[in-house]
């Protein structure tokens, strides 16, 4: 018999927690971020269960699930997407008009670009994303950018935890309308608490969605620092991405009185160190590309990347208000793109769509022996499996489920343990 999850404790204990940070924000008085080195950003609960804001906070969090709306029209929607992808109304490739953006940014920088110029014409107050926090540039912090200097410093991929939700009350004590831009879990959280907050309803303009194969917990970084040979102590700034395409992990460190710089190629970095430390919600996650934002975007491999070729963005718009907002960008030159065919879709992102696929095997086999999973409701799950893997990646997706679940012992709870770096001082978290 599967654990009944009716808490956000339950949540976080159960490993479902995707760490966006919407429960401290809806819950303040009893919920705050902490950082556990082996999970990510996770809800530390020191309130009541049974408040109305708790339970605002339990609703709206995208660890016990997600739903897109009843009778999603079909025919408002490129169809051949839906099943796997949501809802999609126009994609295309792309890439910032601003040299500089577009050379920092992880692929083609066109997410900054659209927040920038969310910012100078049409007069949105800010953007609430994601940065290196100055003190420990290994672990991240939320902001509140209102200028091109301030989004062009956070630009590149943040392969770390980040709870970009939890300052949510930045956007709606704003004075207007406000960007957010996050992972597909971020977003969705944020549109969840948007029904139940009107005004961050209201003052949410535009979301951003960022497409994401899973948050690594710090661990990752620390075991990328560590085969680099660096201190975590000494560093003085990390890039995950960018800077090139897909750009390599680059680290500036101290070195004595001196700095120093070491790389990593992103093959090295996310694929022999980083994805092995993603969470356990991350492999039982339905959106991977921004399904409840809109306008979403990634990196357009479909073909070989050139050596030295500069980014390009895919962008998938998936909102009438996404809609006008990119027409506008690309009618004012900030953005260079092209409509592009549906299939460039699948094409750029097989893992993803494979990903995807897995999902209801990996679920059957958790619910099986007993193992709490998300629910998932107008999204295909059965239907992905059935047809985009083959047998034998059908079989793996169950048995190798049970595996993960035995190895990690899934079937237990884990408290949150925050965890602070030495050269940390933050309020309640303990080495």
């Amino acid at each position: 018999m599967r654990p009944r999850i009716t808490t956000i404790r339950d949540i976080a204990e159960r490993q479902l927690c995707a760490g966006c940070g919407v429960c401290a924000y809806l819950d303040p008085d009893a919920i705050r971020m902490v950082d556990d080195v082996d999970q990510g950003r996770r809800p530390l609960v020191l309130g009541d269960a049974r408040s109305r804001s708790h339970q605002d906070a339990f609703a709206a969090c995208p660890g016990r699930g997600l739903a897109h709306r009843d009778g999603l029209e079909k025919g408002a929607f490129i169809e051949e997407l839906l099943p796997a992808w949501g809802p999609v109304l126009e994609v295309y490739e792309g890439y910032a008009a601003d040299h500089e953006i577009r050379a920092a940014g992880s692929s083609g920088g066109v997410g900054t670009a659209l927040a920038l110029h969310c910012l100078v014409e049409h007069g949105m107050q800010g953007v609430l994303h994601i940065a290196a926090r100055p003190d420990i540039p290994y672990l991240n912090e939320t902001v509140f950018s209102t200028d091109r200097e301030s989004l062009l410093a956070a630009t590149g991929s943040r392969y770390a935890p980040a709870s970009p939700c939890d300052r949510l009350d930045l956007i709606e004590e704003a004075a207007g309308q406000c960007v957010f831009m996050g992972k597909p879990c971020d977003v969705a959280a944020a549109a969840a608490a948007g029904t139940l907050r009107p005004r961050l309803a209201r003052n949410t303009g535009l979301t951003l969605a960022i497409f994401c194969a899973g948050a690594p917990a710090t661990r990752g970084t620390l075991e990328m620092l560590e085969q680099m040979g660096i201190p975590p102590i000494d560093v003085r700034s990390l890039r995950y991405r960018g800077n090139g395409w897909p750009g390599k992990a680059t680290v500036r460190y101290q070195v004595g009185e001196d700095e120093a710089v070491a790389t990593m190629s992103y093959a090295e970095s996310w694929g022999g160190v980083l994805q092995q430390r993603r969470p356990w919600r991350c492999h039982v996650c339905a959106d991977h590309t921004g399904e409840f934002a809109d306008i979403a975007v990634g990196d357009p491999w479909y073909r070989p990347i050139e050596p030295d070729e500069p980014g390009r963005s895919l962008v998938l718009v998936r909102s009438e208000r996404g809609r006008r907002l990119f027409a506008a960008a690309l009618a004012s030159g900030c953005i260079v793109a092209d409509q592009v065919a549906p299939s460039i879709l699948p094409q750029s992102q097989p893992n993803l769509l494979r990903t995807r696929g897995a999902l209801w095997g990996r679920m059957l086999a958790a619910r099986a022996i007993g193992v709490p999973v998300p629910e998932y409701r107008n999204m295909a799950t059965f239907g992905t499996w059935r047809t985009e893997l083959t047998w034998r990646a059908k079989a793996q997706s169950v048995l190798g489920t049970v595996k993960r679940v035995l190895r990690r012992r899934l079937h237990r709870r884990l408290p949150v343990q925050p965890w602070r770096p030495a050269s940390a001082s933050r309020d309640g978290e303990r080495s």
